[in-house]
């Protein structure tokens, strides 16, 4: 891989019911999400996705291949500027914290673990 390519370009995160999950992720992250039908799924995509300038992007699918899982790929969504903000309304959202904000060190900043709308094990990280 070249060095100058991100290792990841697009993420998916599956999801049985597209309306509670978008309504849970716009909820936490206080942003609307943007629906789409492709390819026979139904999809709702985070603030920025239709950029592919070589941002990470990404959004939430239902359909046939996508199955919520606890034991999926860890996916850890930006917290800036301080993951509390969106960790404090996953509770309310329907969700729930199962690691709290953890110091991870100095130089790499902060994570926490919790469940979504949809019961995929999900992380958040923020340098602060």
């Amino acid at each position: 891989m070249d060095g100058n390519v991100n290792a990841l370009n697009w993420f998916e995160i599956s999801v049985a019911d597209i309306d509670r999950a978008k309504k849970f992720y716009e909820t936490i992250f206080s942003c609307e999400m943007t629906s789409a039908d492709m390819m026979g799924m139904k999809m709702a995509m985070f603030p920025g996705s239709d950029n592919m300038n070589g941002k990470v992007s990404g959004g939430l699918v239902q359909g046939d291949m996508h199955k919520p899982s606890m034991d999926g790929a860890k996916i850890y969504l930006n917290g800036n500027p301080d993951l509390n903000n969106a960790l404090g309304k996953v509770e309310a959202a329907g969700g729930k914290v199962i690691m709290p904000k953890t110091h991870i060190s100095p130089e790499i900043g902060h994570m926490a673990f919790f469940i979504d709308s949809e019961g995929n094990a999900m992380a958040l990280h923020s340098n602060n």
